[in-house]
């Protein structure tokens, strides 16, 4: 069975709304779109990453607000050609509750009952499932304990308001750190994978 595993950039109060621009998701008026982009966050450890990510084979599972933002780019684009280059290649899965037409280079819908389509997707065989963004998409497989391993991008900024990683109606789970690093300019880069459901006691008993 291959893995979903999920890549998100967030603020230190949990926001992962359009971290990359303006105009990736003005939803409920938000007005911080690209909180990761004002200050130079990328360096060498952050570019290292990024390039083992997409140097292993891949699929994408994308919602559909960040398959459009993705299609509107990555076919055109002539620079960060290691990252557009497989994005163009590999097979994109993008999940909508109302039929698309998919322009980029190997779309394949996902539509329906979507949970029970991605879960047989997960049983076949074939390399793993990137998620990238995708917040909708994101609480939907959280709530199905549908993501085998999460990697978080933790930016030192504060946004205040707009969508969260783990929002409202996250189911209560352990997780378990298998990898950490910190870039130069303070981002914080996990990875974590489920650890089973959320044990409570009591400190010191």
């Amino acid at each position: 069975m291959r893995r979903i595993i999920t890549t998100t950039f967030v603020s230190l109060d949990g926001v992962m709304q359009a971290p990359g621009g303006p105009e990736e998701d003005r939803s409920d008026g938000f007005p911080y779109g690209g909180w990761t982009a004002g200050v130079d966050f990328w360096d060498q450890v952050a570019s290292a990453t990024m390039g083992a990510i997409m140097s292993q084979p891949f699929e994408l599972l994308l919602g559909r607000r960040t398959y459009d933002i993705f299609a509107s780019y990555w076919p055109t684009a002539t620079a960060d050609l290691d990252v557009a280059v497989p994005f163009n290649a590999t097979v994109k899965y993008v999940v909508s509750h109302q039929a698309l037409e998919l322009n980029w280079h190997n779309s394949k819908l996902i539509t329906g009952d979507v949970v029970s389509r991605i879960q047989h997707l997960k049983s076949m065989d074939g390399p793993d499932l990137w998620v990238h963004g995708s917040g909708n998409l994101v609480q939907t497989l959280l709530a199905h304990d549908l993501i085998d391993r999460m990697l978080v991008w933790t930016f030192p900024v504060t946004v205040g308001t707009g969508r969260r990683l783990f929002a409202d109606g996250t189911q209560p789970r352990t997780l378990r750190l298998v990898e950490s690093q910190v870039t130069t300019t303070g981002v914080i880069i996990a990875t974590y994978e489920p650890a089973g459901e959320l044990r409570v006691g009591t400190i010191g008993a």
